[in-house]
């Protein structure tokens, strides 16, 4: 074996580099760092498009084996290979080090099931710390998918109703925007140019990507839903509801019509990276744990 090392392109967005570094998360299969998690970062309006030239990638005869990658921007890094390269981590830790930090901030996300990878961390000099990522997971064969929705209200997707002002207002409300004093929606050039690169990117199911509609023709909860059959899982990501309709069951009905779609398209494992009683009030159960490490030298 003769691996080389190089950096991702430059150029952000769908890129030859792009798909080779989704086969290569496809092929890693369950991992802190997943192919949904790289096909939402590549296409976020929030990524930093300069960073991505220092995500670095080991080749094996043209083949991806090994990544050190940020998620959307420096501070935090990823680092992970295909298990017959594991003698790699420390290469990739001491790059991910060097370059895909920040002057105030640099951490590196470990699995916590990753014993190996946590010595190897340890013995350049990095402690862990509180900071925790947790992934649940509903299986999709002995959980109930049974939900309700109020009269009147129905469910969409994408595919049956391409609004992007739609798309871009559920969130916008849904995460807390206008409630934190920031104003209502508004769909720009810019914010409407990211939304239409998420939804058309390579291997997007807008039929997954799921909407409950009021009365009055809003979506107002959203479930975002990422399946690739060869990676083995599905992941949800977003998930958002108006705050003028919570508590009303509609978040829990997203969540599930979405995890309908997955399994009827063969998923068994549903994942989100969470650990809110809402996700486990919907039968879904605490799965893995990574830690945020920082080097202490």
């Amino acid at each position: 074996m003769s691996v080389k090392f190089r950096n991702y392109t430059e150029i952000s967005g769908i890129t030859e580099d792009y798909f080779k570094v989704r086969e290569f998360f496809v092929k890693l299969g369950y991992k802190e760092y997943t192919f949904a998690r790289w096909d939402w970062m590549t296409t976020h309006g929030y990524l930093d498009k300069s960073a991505v030239g220092k995500i670095g990638l080991w080749e094996d005869d043209g083949e991806i084996v090994g990544i050190a990658t940020i998620d959307c921007s420096l501070g935090d890094s990823f680092c992970l290979t295909l298990d017959n390269y594991q003698y790699l981590k420390k290469e990739l830790l001491l790059y991910a080090k060097d370059h895909l930090g920040t002057p105030d901030k640099f951490g590196v996300i470990i699995s916590d099931e990753d014993d190996e990878f946590q010595r190897i961390a340890a013995e350049i000099g990095f402690i862990a710390t509180e900071s925790k990522e947790n992934d649940a997971i509903f299986w999709a064969d002995e959980t109930s998918m049974a939900y309700e929705l109020p009269e009147g209200f129905s469910m969409t997707s994408m595919k049956d109703t391409y609004d992007l002002f739609q798309y871009g207002q559920v969130l916008w409300r849904g995460f807390n925007h206008e409630l934190n004093g920031e104003g209502a929606f508004k769909l720009t050039p810019e914010s409407e140019k990211d939304y239409e690169a998420s939804m058309m990117r390579p291997n997007v199911d807008l039929d997954l990507k799921v909407a409950v509609v009021a009365p009055s023709g809003d979506f107002v909860s959203y479930c975002g839903m990422w399946y690739d059959s060869k990676a083995g899982f599905a992941v949800i990501e977003p998930v958002a509801t108006d705050p003028a309709y919570r508590k009303m069951g509609l978040g829990k009905a997203a969540v599930l019509e979405g995890i309908k779609r997955v399994a009827a398209l063969g998923a068994k494992k549903v994942l989100v990276g969470s650990s809110q009683q809402f996700y486990y009030s919907l039968g879904m159960r605490p799965y893995k744990t990574a830690t945020r490490w920082i080097c202490n030298k």
